[in-house]
């Protein structure tokens, strides 16, 4: 099975499954987006859908609008689940900056009561941010395991990454994906999962192909095909892994297995 383990939700859906048939992935993991670039026809446009992703990182939402705004999300990724069961799975957001009892309700009434399957895209705008995330990882501890997703491309610096690990660390049961494999920090990604069990890699927006291609040599076991569509083309990607891999079978484990090992694991498919 091909699995594209990173997919923003898009509208009209046609266009989400149409992209999917069109590279051969036979299920997506949906996680939700704030801005819809798939609407944009040109730059203008672009920057109109993104300055809502922007606003956001900048904390210029208050607490009650981001609870409202993920609620929304969540809604939209569980409908989309429902109708087309078979092609979906799907990751839900958790607001940061809840307590541990409200973060530990929010797993249990909008990740688990809603049958999903991880925890994310968390995009920190700043080391705050990933300072706050370890709330999110012992609510985890403390009701349901799940894969933690986390951007850890631009705006997230290496101090920020690092930060990143120490949770990695001091968490081990929790699975954490390396979101675009660390962006220009690729290389102390790799070597920092390559001695943690808990930490993976998402191979979506690589800073280069040199990238992805030494992922899949180092760490064949653990990096997962993603697209991050609709910012990349889930055909591009999935060619990309195919041409640069050191084997069928590496591509076959990248390309659905890996991310399908860590889902059955623990409990979540």
């Amino acid at each position: 099975m091909i699995i594209d383990s990173h997919e923003h939700i898009m509208f009209p859906a046609k266009m989400q499954l149409d992209k999917m048939d069109a590279a051969g992935v036979d299920r997506a993991i949906l996680f939700c987006s704030a801005p819809h670039p798939e609407k944009a026809n040109n730059l203008n446009e672009l920057e109109t859908e993104m300055n809502t992703l922007y606003k956001i990182l900048a904390g210029a939402n208050s607490k009650e609008d981001n609870i409202k705004r993920l609620k929304k999300n969540i809604v939209e990724i569980t409908t989309a689940i429902k109708e087309n069961p078979n092609r979906f799975w799907g990751f839900g957001s958790v607001p940061l900056a809840l307590s541990l009892e409200e973060t530990q309700n929010w797993i249990n009434t909008q990740i688990s009561a809603n049958s999903l399957c991880g925890i994310g895209e968390f995009t920190p705008g700043n080391e705050q941010q990933i300072i706050q995330l370890e709330t999110v990882f012992q609510a985890i501890i403390n009701t349901r395991l799940y894969p933690v997703w986390v951007h850890t491309f631009n705006p997230v610096t290496l101090s920020g990454i690092k930060q990143l690990m120490s949770l990695c660390e001091k968490y081990p049961e929790v699975p954490v994906i390396f979101g675009h494999l660390g962006g220009s920090n690729w290389i102390e990604v790799i070597k920092f999962a390559k001695e943690h069990k808990n930490a993976y890699l998402d191979l979506s927006a690589a800073f280069a192909s040199i990238a992805t291609k030494m992922a899949l040599v180092e760490l064949p076991e653990r990096c997962l095909y993603s697209s991050d569509a609709p910012y990349g083309e889930p055909y591009l990607y999935k060619q990309l892994i195919e041409f640069v891999s050191p084997s069928q079978s590496v591509a076959k484990k990248a390309l659905g297995e890996n991310i399908l090992e860590l889902l059955e694991r623990i409990n979540l498919i």
